[in-house]
């Protein structure tokens, strides 16, 4: 991946997160947005796990990233202009794909659970919530409300 590519997947990991509609008062906060905008900088670079992208007409429109554990799902990140046209499905459901390739039998993610658009998602791809609570987002830096999700591979 050229630094090119890492701009692009920051941009795009970046724009989706700020277009979320699982916003809360935390996303208001000026120091949260910093941190939130250089940990998208920086994981091109820095992360240890895969990052998948997709394309169109030659641009990165999302990517999702495998990090922390072969069978976890770290990052979904569609730009938004590009939501609702199969792009987050496709990235999903490849991962998904890797997963049973390399003869894992459960596929795990989590994301916030005021994410409506994304749990939706998930859902529609076979993924279940098994768990709901408070968690840190070291990400951001604050406690939000997440969810669990799992999905059983075959």
């Amino acid at each position: 991946m050229t630094a090119a590519d890492h701009q692009a997947v920051a941009a795009v990991g970046f724009g989706a997160w700020s277009a979320s509609d699982a916003f809360e008062d935390s996303y208001l906060d000026p120091a949260v947005i910093a941190r939130v905008e250089h940990e998208f900088a920086v994981f091109p670079s820095q992360t240890e796990g895969e990052i998948h992208v997709a394309e169109l007409d030659g641009e990165i429109v999302g990517w999702g990233a495998r990090e922390n554990a072969p069978n976890y799902v770290s990052d979904l990140w569609v730009r938004p202009d590009c939501q609702g046209r199969g792009v987050g499905r496709a990235l999903l459901l490849y991962l998904c794909d890797l997963m049973i390739s390399e003869g894992l039998a459960i596929a795990r993610l989590d994301t916030h659970a005021k994410n409506s658009g994304a749990i939706r998602l998930y859902e529609r791809c076979g993924f279940v919530i098994v768990w709901r609570g408070p968690e840190y987002s070291k990400s951001m830096g604050v406690e939000l409300e997440k969810v669990h999700l799992e999905k059983t591979l075959s």
